[in-house]
């Protein structure tokens, strides 16, 4: 029966890691939509990621009062709350950050297009890469190190293709105001977040794996 009912609460979370999954998916295609004027489209991920991110909300204070109510997984209770908490930061940053685009609408010149599809693409990868990694901690975690080192690659790819896109604001745009590029900033910062946010879950999986197998 215990592990009946533990296996009922890592479906609740592999539904939650679902609800993070889709999250990035919608934030990832709602900035392309957003710079190639699908308003349509782009009105209908806000629409999503608010739902999503009530139902995620609703799912992870499932888990927490089914962890506690049965007296599942104690010695690991308090490390999969905290996980839950920091990929629920995800869904957040995921909806505040597009968000941010519909209530500030920022001026992005047709020729960075690319250059920001590529920037949202690799961080949100780093998302998605680190998902695999959590669902493995379940029912692995001795492979979860291995699955980590693409969520560090893509960090790592994200701040370069952040570092190359502001530098080519600042040094090569020169008809940009100073105020639009600190603008376009501020936007690119919004897109890299998403992967530091992974690279933060992943600091924490590999924390929690260790301790799983010693």
């Amino acid at each position: 029966m215990i592990f009946k009912r533990a296996n009922h609460s890592i479906e609740l979370i592999e539904n939650f890691l679902n609800a993070v999954d889709q999250s990035v998916l919608l934030f990832k295609e709602g900035v392309k939509y957003y710079l190639y004027n699908d308003s349509e489209r782009f009105n209908a991920n806000l629409e999503s990621l608010a739902k999503l991110e009530s139902d995620a909300d609703s799912l992870r204070r499932e888990i927490e009062n089914t962890l506690y109510s049965q007296s599942l997984m104690p010695q690991l209770r308090s490390d999969i709350l905290r996980l839950l908490e920091d990929f629920d930061k995800l869904i957040d940053l995921s909806k505040k950050n597009l968000f941010q685009f519909e209530v500030e609408s920022p001026n992005i010149p047709g020729e960075l297009n690319q250059d920001f599809v590529r920037l949202t693409q690799v961080s949100v990868s780093a998302a998605e890469s680190v998902i695999p990694a959590a669902r493995l901690y379940f029912r692995d975690p001795l492979g979860v190190k291995e699955q980590l080192h693409r969520v560090y690659f893509y960090e790592k790819e994200t701040d370069l293709l952040a570092d190359s896109l502001r530098r080519k604001i600042f040094r090569e745009m020169p008809n940009l105001k100073l105020s639009e590029k600190f603008h376009l900033r501020y936007f690119s910062l919004h897109i890299e977040i998403i992967s530091d946010q992974a690279e933060a879950l992943a600091d924490l999986l590999s924390i929690m794996a260790i301790k799983r197998t010693v």
